[in-house]
């Protein structure tokens, strides 16, 4: 594949799903000075689920304390980036098909300028056979 794909700790917290809540996380990071590769939020019942992906878990680790937030984590997901053609996804997914390992969620964006970006996840137990099939960094 001609993308770079990496492996990267993740935490995830569960906030209540309602209007106002992502602003006030983000916010909390923001003003702590923590960079995000990237963030992904959706239901958990009656509540929500937002996993964030930091430049600095250590930092992300301070912030979370800091507002008293109980981080799960730190787990492992990919990121992979890369010029944005047809099909750059299926093949991602058909390296992971070949070596039989099941993907838990994926999401991919077109960043502009001919980019792409995509977070992946698998189960832990398999996170070391993925980065192999994937060609991870």
């Amino acid at each position: 594949m001609d993308v770079s794909v990496r492996t990267a700790d993740y935490f995830y917290i569960e906030v209540p799903q309602k209007a106002g809540e992502g602003a006030r996380v983000l916010g909390q990071l923001r003003d702590a000075g923590v960079n995000l590769l990237a963030i992904s939020g959706f239901p958990a019942g009656r509540r929500a689920q937002v996993d964030f992906v930091p430049e600095d878990p250590a930092a992300f680790r301070a912030a979370a304390k800091k507002a008293g937030w109980k981080a799960t984590g730190p787990k492992k997901v990919f990121l992979i980036d890369g010029e944005d053609r047809v099909g750059v996804m299926a093949e991602a997914m058909e390296r992971l098909a070949a070596a039989g390992i099941s993907v838990t969620a994926a999401q991919a964006i077109c960043a502009g300028a001919g980019r792409f970006g995509a977070i992946l996840w698998v189960a832990p137990r398999d996170v070391k056979r993925a980065a192999k099939a994937l060609g991870a960094g």
